[in-house]
């Protein structure tokens, strides 16, 4: 018999050291709005994960821990069935969360003062991972037509020189939304591929995509791509379990994974945590339920927002996006520079969403919002919303 998961339970976070709801006054400037920026969820964090990390405190030795066999073969299963990706057990390395990766992987596979692209507006901490490191950072910014992003890759071909060694793509798209198809991706692996550049593929969100859409893990679109790819992966966006700083890094290229690996030993970043390791084996092994009837309900808060935008909020458009729980709200028809957006959303409609500049190039009049919540709070969010447009 199927579990039957409530998405609509309201949970309060207030008071549980909650980024997203405990640091809200500080990084905003007031309490009295609703959270919807950090990218975690407001559900539960799934029972079957909940009870093994329970059962694993019934031992009270919490001492250094591996990880087993059947760490690795809940992975190698999981991309197996849900991505067609057949993975091999030396390919998988720890990182303790995605980012961590990321700035891993700018040491490895390029100097200081090397140049490294990436595709804005996209999650922010690429620029920081970069630029924290002393590498060059080089835009290969998006482009946009009616709320659909496509890669330019003309403007790629003519920003690489023999010093850009990385280029890091975020697959799915965050923020955009975007499923990057296998024929884009193709197009984007041959410009490397001809260039001696390696691809940091951050495919964190690559189990939250809605149907008809497909993800294509850039490894599989052959051998020769293969090669010059290092996939980022984590269950922590699916099952809620960011807190527990695991992640996993699939590298089928030898001479590369020695290199990430060398990276990881030298800052001591490989030993991981018990319950980050039980968490992310149980929801692999466990998850498949849980991830079908999440992916309705957050499609029904996607095209909820999309449909209540499109038919009270004048000045504002939304492009359903096609994975991730990430809004890409397109504000600029309001006519407001950036601090007069951030005081409206912040003080007039009291919703706390990511700032678009944060992203990047061709973030200026945007929103990021965060729509992984109870239908509940997003309905009151939009209300908010339309009553603050309609004093402007």
């Amino acid at each position: 018999m199927k579990m039957r998961y409530d998405f609509d339970e309201p949970i309060k976070r207030e008071n549980t050291d909650s980024v997203k709801f405990d640091y809200t006054g500080e990084y905003f400037g007031t309490s009295d709005l609703i959270p919807m920026w950090v990218a975690d969820m407001d559900f539960r964090t799934p029972d079957f994960i909940m009870e093994a990390i329970r059962k694993r405190t019934e031992h009270e030795i919490l001492g250094y821990s591996i990880r087993p066999d059947s760490f690795y073969q809940a992975i190698i299963n999981w991309y197996r069935q849900h991505q067609d990706w057949s993975i091999e057990r030396d390919w998988i390395l720890f990182s303790p969360g995605v980012v961590a990766a990321l700035s891993m992987a700018v040491n490895a596979f390029s100097r200081e003062g090397e140049k490294v692209i990436v595709q804005p507006p996209v999650y922010h901490p690429f620029f920081s991972v970069i630029k924290d490191n002393r590498r060059e950072l080089v835009y290969n910014t998006l482009v946009e037509d009616d709320g659909y992003y496509r890669m330019d890759l003309d403007d790629l071909k003519q920003k690489i020189d023999p010093d850009t060694k990385l280029l890091i793509l975020s697959h799915p798209h965050n923020p955009v939304g975007r499923v990057w198809s296998p024929g884009e991706l193709k197009e984007l692996a041959d410009v490397c591929l001809e260039n001696n550049i390696v691809i940091l593929s951050d495919e964190i969100h690559s189990d939250l995509v809605f149907q008809p859409h497909i993800h294509t893990p850039l490894s599989t679109l052959s051998d020769e791509i293969a090669d010059i790819t290092v996939t980022c992966v984590a269950a922590s966006k699916t099952f809620n379990l960011a807190g527990l700083s695991s992640s996993a890094v699939i590298i089928s290229n030898e001479k590369l994974r020695a290199r990430f690996s060398h990276e990881a030993q030298k800052g001591h970043l490989y030993m991981g945590n018990i319950f980050g390791t039980i968490a992310m084996e149980t929801a692999y092994s466990l998850g498949g339920d849980w991830l079908d009837q999440l992916l309705v309900y957050l499609k029904g808060n996607a095209d909820l927002l999309a449909d209540f935008t499109a038919s009270n909020l004048r000045g504002i458009s939304v492009r359903p996006p096609e994975a991730t729980y990430l809004a890409w709200l397109d504000m600029k028809s309001l006519g407001m520079k950036s601090k007069q957006l951030r005081k409206f959303m912040n003080r007039d409609a009291r919703i706390g969403c990511n700032d678009g500049p944060s992203f990047g190039p061709g973030g200026t009049g945007y929103q990021r919002m965060n729509f992984a919540c109870p239908r509940s709070t997003l309905v009151k969010a939009l209300h908010q919303l339309k009553q603050a447009v309609e004093k402007i």
